[in-house]
């Protein structure tokens, strides 16, 4: 599916003619300085080589000579190639690449290979656009590789805004557009998770890092486990339609007066402590008016130190709506449907539901 890298032309080779002058002094001198320098580079090269094979390393890594050239004190990482041959990881890969072939199979695109598919940023444009129902305004074919790095940057930009994901991301162009399988790997579990794809991820995924360091110009190695999946609750299926599906669907008119019907419930609780909801899309979105309103239909006083009264970062307010989550359940409600993701990240649909829950029990309350 996508175009190799241009590579950059090279000269044939040109041979010596006999009757050549014969070298320099100077030249000798120029000679002997690119020996002494391309001696420097194999030595790096060696140095780098003996640290990723020393004894007690798990795996020889199939590394290019050029990832072994590093500053001091820079770090470079790389998947160990036996966390490839894991089943759970190729189960993982088989279920993502599934699943964009089923989102995109009618613009006849299929997926082979997970990161020589996606590295330039082509499919995961055309998978966004499905997902999102929305046109990006990127250029739709690039052949240059700068070209590729700046339409690869627009779509990471749309992903991102669209998940509600701040940084540090652990995906980026650079580790997209140079094949890194685990960049790729979390960004379409994101993706999936996020936009409820109809599969099951295989669970507790994880896959073994070499992390390189160059300290003391010495290249030493550790090695750190990355979790690419966890334990999911609703094993990434979409929920089953209920009434604000139809809602949404095939009655938006009445949506205004589903809202208002909601405000007014909210308010007349959360008045009590002089607050006031105007805009439900997103005054819940960070779970303080959530928990705030829990307390007071209940009557208890949720003390200040078990979740952030002014959120600062999507963790802190997802702490917030998993925190009111469980307080619903600790008073006999139902676990809700939504995700504390889907609350953060403004989807209104899944806002209205837990609301709608609160306010089928409480609404006789004054």
């Amino acid at each position: 599916m996508a175009s190799p890298r241009p590579k950059s032309p090279r000269s044939g080779p040109v041979s010596a003619k006999k009757d050549d002058k014969e070298e320099s002094f100077w030249d000798k001198i120029g000679t002997l300085g690119r020996k002494k320098r391309i001696k420097e580079v194999q030595e790096v090269q060696e140095e780098g080589k003996n640290a990723i094979e020393s004894p007690g390393f798990a795996a020889n890594l199939d590394v290019p000579p050029e990832d072994y050239n590093l500053e001091e004190n820079e770090e470079r990482s790389m998947i160990a190639p036996k966390s490839l041959e894991n089943p759970k990881v190729q189960e993982l890969i088989h279920v993502l690449i599934e699943w964009i072939n089923d989102e995109l199979a009618d613009q006849r695109i299929i997926v082979k290979d997970i990161t020589e598919d996606l590295y330039d940023g082509q499919v995961l444009q055309k998978l966004l656009e499905k997902l999102t129902g929305k046109k990006l305004d990127v250029p739709e074919v690039t052949q240059s590789e700068e070209g590729q790095r700046q339409k690869l940057c627009m779509v990471l930009n749309t992903a991102n805004r669209v998940l509600g994901s701040y940084p540090p991301y652990k995906w980026s162009v650079e580790s997209i557009h140079s094949r890194n399988i685990v960049a790729i790997l979390h960004l379409l579990v994101c993706l999936a998770r996020f936009f409820r794809a109809p599969v099951r991820l295989p669970e507790l995924v994880s896959v073994q890092i070499v992390v390189v360091t160059k300290k003391d110009g010495q290249l030493v190695h550790r090695i750190v486990k990355e979790e690419i999946t966890r334990t999911y609750d609703d094993l990434g299926m979409r929920c089953e339609r209920d009434a604000f599906d139809a809602l949404f669907d095939y009655a938006p008119e009445k949506l205004a007066v589903v809202k208002k019907s909601l405000i007014t419930f909210v308010n007349k609780h959360l008045s009590k402590v002089h607050l006031e909801v105007t805009d439900l899309d997103n005054q819940f979105h960070d779970g303080v008016f959530l928990i705030l309103l829990l307390g007071l239909l209940e009557g208890f006083f949720v003390p200040l130190g078990n979740f952030y009264l002014t959120p600062k970062n999507y963790e802190q307010k997802v702490h917030n709506v998993a925190f009111a989550f469980e307080l619903m359940q600790e008073i006999g409600l139902c676990k809700p449907k939504a995700r504390p993701e889907d609350i953060v990240n403004l989807d209104l649909k899944s806002t209205l539901r837990v609301l709608y829950n609160l306010f089928s029990k409480y609404k006789a309350l004054n």
